[in-house]
């Protein structure tokens, strides 16, 4: 299907269209947090604050080379063994594999280690220091094999993927202007206040408990299931009060789940397992670097009438999330532009570096980084401001994108590009910095810049993944008159805990005070899906309305009366009543994972951001001083809390832009350490203005679409582009680092 500007069809029934009046959000600034004040007196019990007597400590031996043959692994005789356990990959009951998207990743190193801090020996001991002796008398006996460190020279290919629409030979025919470029970004860590800590603890069943910090319950279920041979019952995982997950706690728990749990089967004890910061960084996944090449091509009278894109993402030694990871940077990577004749190739490669996973924006940050720093130098190339360029250029209902989704509802772009830019005083701040930099003489210490940046983000999982992962919401009235949420969903900082029970009082039409929410442990709750991917909000809280509806319906049928005034009663007569309700495909969405064509994802979030920087001329510094950010949610329902997400994806953007960069030797990460990755601070934050637009989705019985991967998206271009209005310098490489900027600079002059 081409595509391009198309009348838009009629809406499906239901359908809310961004400028249909709707119900507004709730009055004032929403309840305060229901876990607010526990964190604040510290009475929320954190893994390393849970205490189970007669507990052991673990720890891992890893590897230290980036690739070689493991020959063996030597217990010193001299050592008294009898008071520790030791664990190999031979005391692994089931598959020695950590349950993902592709089995190749061993939960232990047996022939091959394949990149730096691979796990191979486990060791538990009743106290630290009796732990620290076992763990110096273990030797791991290698012979070094060649790493391969260069994703661009990696043959290994995990995943690709290609998206052609239109002829894209005749599309450059037409242009009269084609634009090239190579973007690189590097990895990211996630930087969680609270490090991954796991306690396991020996069932009489023959299972195990698992209690730790995790985003994705049933990831670690699942995993403890197929590789220790345990039944759905025998295999039990609880989230304890988990400081932080930005992704970072998503696919990397089962690993250490499945260590703790082998030590404890192992001692009959339980185990606890307790990263330190430098441990943490050294062995969890980053965010994926990405190389992403673009061909753009605009027509005489300003048209963008095709896009050629490369990306290559290093997914690191093993697989992991890397396919969906890939697949939403591919699908983001056109950014949010109707362009005719578009190929987008992409493919994830192995590196003997350590695995990359999910972090914050699953793989968007890095291609739409690369996307918007075309449509900035395009529109340097043709003496037109950004801004216009964008509104000419961006997503309009009844457009289609490269897979052939016509965009029928929902449809932001324009919107949150309008008030960033409003907000801001774009064009008239860019007029001043023009003028600056013409005054600009050789003694100048300091620029200052403004730069725009605008992005979407697909709502929920791509193509048909929510429809393969069959979630399940419930509500439950229970025999004593409580109403009860169970759901898989976690609470790591953004909110759940408080928005569900918001949505369940409203949709019941009671206090939100009488609502419960049932502990994250699999033996009490259903799978509802990762907590991942912006779909907490939107797929299960549209879930948990749905449910709450049923059950109002079901009560107020049996009582003849109004559901907040019967419910209770109706719990003593006829005992409890739980509502499941399963997952349904969005009516319209169809999505081949095969061809990838049709509706990527039942709608789009979007976000549009206004940075203003200076930067000293002299030592290639940036300051960020204020950033303006327009973020389309779909539905807010908690005020401060959506505020909150977009401050902190914000700041965590600014970073991505500026300090954050992981340095490599030989495979392994050098500044692994607080000391040496630099994160913005306090000190560091610029101004954030936050602007909310709702565009409600009708999918969504609440109109909500998600809100923490968005800010993500935008930040970084918008800081570059802010560097270039400064510097006259484009930065192609992140981060933007004082090192880069005066390089840029130097090469600048010298032309």
């Amino acid at each position: 299907m081409p595509v391009g500007r198309t009348a838009p069809a009629p809406p499906a029934p239901g359908t809310v269209l961004p400028d249909t009046p709707t119900p507004g959000p709730a009055p004032g600034r929403g309840p305060l947090r229901r876990e607010g004040p526990a964190k604040l007196t510290g009475t929320a019990l954190y893994t390393d604050d849970l205490v189970f007597p007669g507990a052991w400590h673990g720890a891992t031996i890893r590897s230290t080379e980036a690739r070689a043959r493991l020959l063996a692994i030597e217990l010193d005789p001299a050592f008294d063994w009898s008071k520790v356990v030791v664990v190999t990959a031979g005391d692994i009951p089931g598959p020695n594999i950590v349950n993902s998207i592709q089995d190749d990743q061993p939960i232990l190193a047996t022939d091959e280690i394949r990149h730096h801090a691979e796990p191979i020996v486990l060791v538990a001991a009743p106290d630290r220091a009796l732990l620290r002796q076992a763990v110096g008398q273990v030797i791991v006996r290698t012979e070094p094999l060649a790493p391969v460190l260069d994703p661009l020279a990696s043959d290994r290919v995990f995943v690709h993927y290609e998206i052609e629409t239109g002829d894209l030979a005749a599309g450059f025919a037409e242009a009269t202007l084609v634009i090239e470029g190579e973007y690189r970004v590097g990895h990211q860590e996630q930087l969680y206040i609270e490090n991954n800590a796991m306690i396991a603890v020996p069932r009489a069943d023959g299972g195990v408990a698992v209690h730790g910090s995790l985003q994705c319950p049933y990831y670690v279920h699942n995993a403890l299931k197929r590789s220790l041979l345990l039944t759905d019952e025998q295999a039990q995982v609880v989230q304890a009060e988990t400081g932080g997950g930005f992704g970072g706690k998503e696919e990397y728990p089962s690993i250490l789940a499945l260590h703790a749990a082998l030590l404890a089967r192992a001692c009959g004890r339980p185990v606890r397992m307790i990263y330190d910061r430098h441990e943490d960084i050294a062995a969890t996944t980053k965010r994926h670097p990405a190389v992403v090449r673009y061909r753009s091509g605009v027509a005489a009278d300003g048209r963008l009438v095709a896009q050629d894109i490369e990306i290559v993402m290093d997914a690191g030694a093993y697989c992991t999330l890397s396919p969906v990871v890939l697949s939403r940077g591919t699908l983001h990577a056109g950014g949010p532009y109707a362009c005719p004749n578009v190929r987008i190739r992409s493919r994830a490669v192995a590196t003997n570096t350590p695995p990359n996973g999910a972090f914050r924006g699953f793989g968007a940050p890095q291609t739409e980084f690369a996307a918007e720093m075309q449509v900035n130098r395009i529109a340097e190339a043709l003496g037109e401001s950004p801004l216009d360029l964008r509104r000419r250029w961006l997503y309009r209902p009844g457009d289609t994108t490269p897979t052939g989704q016509v965009l029928r509802e929902s449809v932001a772009a324009e919107e949150v590009l309008e008030r960033a830019a409003e907000a801001a005083e774009f064009e008239r701040v860019r007029a001043r910095t023009a003028g600056d930099r013409a005054q600009r003489g050789p003694d100048a210490r300091s620029a200052h810049g403004i730069g725009l940046a605008l992005a979407w983000h697909g709502a929920g999982f791509t193509g048909s993944g929510e429809v393969h992962l069959a979630s399940v919401a419930s509500v439950e009235l229970t025999a004593d008159g409580r109403l009860v949420i169970l759901i898989g969903s976690t609470e790591m900082g953004q909110g759940t805990k408080t928005i569900f029970p918001q949505l369940v009082a409203d949709a019941l039409g009671v206090p939100m005070d009488d609502v419960e929410f049932a502990p994250q442990d699999t033996a009490l709750v259903p799978d509802s899906g990762p907590t991942v991917a912006s779909r907490t909000a939107m797929v299960v809280g549209g879930l948990v309305i749905e449910a709450c509806r049923r059950l109002r319906a079901v009560v107020e049928e049996r009582s003849g009366g109004p559901f907040a005034d019967t419910y209770r009663a109706d719990a003593g007569t006829h005992g409890a009543t739980r509502i499941d309700q399963h997952f349904r495909p969005y009516p319209g969405v169809d999505f081949d994972d095969t061809t990838y064509r049709g509706d990527a994802y039942p709608a789009f979030g979007w976000a549009s951001a206004v940075a203003e920087v200076d930067v000293d001329l002299d030592t290639g510094e940036v300051a960020v001083r204020s950033v303006v950010a327009a973020d389309d949610v779909g539905r807010v329902i908690h005020p401060v809390l959506a505020e909150g997400q977009v401050e902190g994806g914000t700041l965590q953007a600014v970073g991505y832009a500026t300090i954050e960069e992981i340095k490599l030797h030989d495979g392994r990460y050098l500044n692994d350490r607080l000391a040496t990755y630099l994160i913005p601070t306090a000190l560091d934050a610029p101004r954030i203005s936050t602007i909310l637009v709702e565009a409600p989705f009708s999918g969504a019985p609440h109109g909500a679409k998600g809100i923490g991967e968005l800010p993500m998206d935008v930040g970084a271009p918008a800081v570059v582009a802010a560097i270039h209005d400064a510097t006259g310098v484009w930065i192609h490489d992140l981060p933007a680092s004082p090192e880069r900027i005066l390089a840029a600079m130097d090469t600048l002059v010298r032309r």
